[in-house]
Formats: structure tokens, sequence, C-alpha cells
């Protein structure tokens, strides 16, 4: 019988590019401090829009 997780516990932050919420990820296990961004491609996106402000 299959178990359902409910992820609803795991801590969240905003996305400093598209402003849309993010939540935690195992791969950003010992780096979560550090995480800025949702994805590689908001990331990427940061460049441009720092240079525009």
């Amino acid at each position: 019988m299959p178990s359902s997780h409910k992820k609803s516990f795991l801590p969240q932050k905003t996305c400093l590019t598209c402003g849309r919420p993010f939540t935690w990820r195992k791969k950003w296990e010992k780096v979560w401090d550090e995480v800025k961004y949702c994805s590689d491609a908001c990331r990427k996106k940061k460049k441009t829009s720092n240079t525009q402000v």
C-alpha cells in the first residue's frame, strides 16, 4: 500500500526573479540558505534583470 507524503511542512522561499514560491528540495539540503532562484532559467534571467534596473 503506497503511503502519501504531504509536503506542506517543507520550507518555502520566493524566487527573486519571478516572485513565485518554491519549496525545499533534497538536492538543496546543504545550500538551502544560499538558494535564491526557483530554476536555472530564473537564475540566468537575473543577470539581465539586474542590468535593466
